[in-house]
Formats: structure tokens, C-alpha cells, sequence
């Protein structure tokens, strides 16, 4: 479960199940109907699935996917380590860091990562500013996904009893040398799920990477449909890597919070 939210309940649970039901039912619909049609329309022959059976075809896709995954971790890196920062700030008792820690947080949240691109993109190079081509898709997804991992870590320190900054504070520890040296590192256990999680909505993020012509995944697949005329079986095979990529870190996920123990996850959880 995520440290955002509560626990649902017995009633809610049980709306979730007949959602996932209701869900999975209308998209298995919304797939057959998808495949007959593109079977009447001569999408699904042989030849034209033929080309993704040869390894140039798939040398180029995992080009775009490992430039999809550079990305991705550079911005998760640079994210998480401004996300820690703006929790602290928030955390903080001095007024002059938290509310700007604050205010920055709560105005990226609902400012879409789309319009951040287009910010980098065509408004500061009117200023001068005009950054290579990998950080203009790196560095709006750091300004937008830093507030999520924020308010992750800021949850995680949350959970943490206060009895261990205080035994901190008891042994000599400066505030920062006992949130750095003990809250923290337990903190970033608790969240870990999480901060997978969270990443994952990142990667997905990095399909934006179309927008300034960044070769990620998604743009190899625009490329290379243009290229070879297939048109549908291309943009397919690139929404199966992303399905197989983002599947494995969703279970990854589960798994590391599997691993936590109950009160551990229900202490978090309430945070």
C-alpha cells in the first residue's frame, strides 16, 4: 500500500474488486473487438509481423529503450535527491524554509509535467537559456516528479517514532546529524515500495521525450514507423516493451513491500 494513503477498509476493498473486475472485463472486450477488427483489415498477416522477427528491427527499439531507461534514472536520481531536500524543508521549524519547501510542492503537483516540457522547451530559450537535447526532457521531469518524492519521504520520516531523533539528540547528535545518520535511513526503507512505484510513473513520463525529439522509445517507434510503413504493428510492439518493463518494476514493487512486516506497513501506511 502507499504511504499517501490510508488502509481502505473491509466496504472499500470490496468496491476496489468489483472496480478491477468491471475494469478487466471491459478491457478484454475492448481487445477482442481490437484484434478482430485489425484481423478483417489484413493488420494481424504474417508479412506484415514479419520484420520484428530480424534483429535490426530490434537493435533500434532497445537503442530507444536503453535512452528511455538513461533518462528515467537520471531523473529519478536527481528527483529523489530534491525530493529529500524539499521534505526536510517541509519539516522544517524555520518558517523561511518551509513554506517556500511547501508552496513549491503543493503548485508542481497539479502543473502537468507536459507544460514543464514545453517551459523548457520554447520559453527558456527566449532567455538564453537553451539546454542540450537529453535535458530538456531530464529536467522538467526532476521539477515535476521531485514534489511527488517529497511528499513520499516526507511520509517515511513521518512514520519514524520519535523516540529516535530523540535518543539521537540524547547521544550528542546535532538535529541533521541524527535525520541524516537515523530517520532517514529507515525512513527510505519504509518507502521503498514506493519510491518504485513512483518511478515507474517516471519512466512512463519519459515518453514526453516525443515532444523534443528525444530518442526514447516511443520516438524509435515513430521513427521506425515512418520508415517501414507499419504503421500499427509497430506502435504495438513499442506498448508491449512498455507493458513487459513497467509490469516487472510494478511487481518488484509488491514484492518489496510484501517483504515489510505487517505493523511495519500498517505504522507506515498511517504516517
Amino acid at each position: 500500500m502507499s504511504v499517501l494513503f490510508d488502509e481502505p477498509g473491509p466496504k472499500a476493498r470490496g468496491r476496489i474488486r468489483m472496480a478491477t473486475v468491471l475494469g478487466t472485463l471491459a478491457a478484454v472486450v475492448l481487445v477482442v473487438l481490437a484484434v478482430r477488427q485489425f484481423a478483417a483489415n489484413g493488420q494481424l498477416d504474417a508479412a506484415r509481423w514479419q520484420p520484428y522477427g530480424t534483429w535490426p528491427m530490434w537493435r533500434y527499439l532497445l537503442d530507444g529503450l536503453w535512452s528511455t531507461f538513461l533518462a528515467a534514472v537520471v531523473s529519478a536520481a536527481l528527483s529523489m535527491a530534491l525530493g529529500v531536500a524539499l521534505a526536510l524543508g517541509r519539516l522544517s521549524p524555520r518558517a523561511w524554509v518551509r513554506l517556500p519547501s511547501a508552496a513549491y510542492v503543493e503548485v508542481v503537483r497539479v502543473v502537468p509535467a507536459l507544460l514543464l516540457v514545453y517551459v523548457v522547451l520554447f520559453a527558456l530559450p527566449r532567455y538564453g537559456l537553451d539546454l542540450p537535447l537529453f535535458w530538456k526532457l531530464v529536467v522538467p521531469l526532476t521539477v515535476s516528479n521531485a514534489a511527488a518524492y517529497a511528499e513520499i519521504f516526507r511520509a517515511g520520516i513521518g512514520s519514524i517514532e520519535r523516540g529516535q531523533m530523540e535518543a539521537g539528540l540524547a547521544v550528542g547528535l546535532t538535529r541533521f546529524q541524527a535525520m541524516r545518520l537515523i530517520v532517514l535511513p529507515q525512513a527510505a526503507r519504509r518507502v521503498l515500495p514506493s519510491i518504485v512505484s513512483q518511478s515507474v510513473g517516471l519512466l512512463k513520463d519519459t515518453s514526453l521525450g516525443f515532444v523534443v525529439s528525444y530518442g526514447e522509445l516511443l520516438y524509435s517507434g515513430k521513427v521506425l514507423a515512418a520508415y517501414n510503413g507499419l504503421l500499427i504493428q509497430t506502435y504495438l510492439v513499442v506498448a508491449l516493451i512498455y507493458l513487459v518493463v513497467n509490469a516487472s518494476l510494478s511487481k518488484l514493487a509488491r514484492t518489496l513491500e510484501a517483504r515489510q512486516p505487517v505493523t511495519l506497513r500498517r505504522r507506515t501506511a498511517g504516517a
